[in-house]
């Protein structure tokens, strides 16, 4: 019989962003977006979970080993986001708005074509210590 396990992996980040829409009026943003539309940017630490389920190997009796999760994601993320300006510095946000939405999105399309297919991915992106969001959901 098979087991399935789920592994998490906890990173952090901090970065900016500025919430906008080009095609609306200032007033408009303003009104949608609030303080987070502020044309100097705002900043966030972010908490970033990464979930990896998948039947355990036979021989090394891991889902996926940690250390390389670890390195996959450094790599491909924390060296992408961190201390960054999202929308300036972030090519995959020139053209989307970098809601914590769209972040963790992003991150999983990066993160997918990383890590085996057979496992399942999920990632869970916390903006504040109140606020988080969680891709994909069933």
């Amino acid at each position: 019989m098979a087991h399935k396990v789920a592994v998490f992996r906890k990173e952090h980040f901090n970065a900016a962003h500025r919430l906008h829409n080009p095609a609306w009026s200032d007033s408009k943003n303003e009104e949608i977006f609030g303080k987070c539309n502020n044309p100097n940017y705002h900043g966030h630490n972010y908490e970033l979970i990464i979930q990896v389920i998948g039947e355990l190997n036979k021989e090394t009796g891991f889902v996926i080993d940690v250390k390389v999760l670890s390195a996959i994601v450094k790599d491909n993320v924390l060296d992408r986001f961190d201390h960054k300006n999202l929308n300036l510095d972030v090519e995959e946000f020139r053209n989307l708005n970098p809601t914590a939405e769209n972040i963790a999105v992003v991150i999983y399309n990066i993160l997918r074509s990383k890590i085996d297919a057979e496992l399942a991915l999920k990632i869970r992106l916390y903006e504040t210590e109140r606020n988080f969001v969680e891709y994909p959901v069933d």
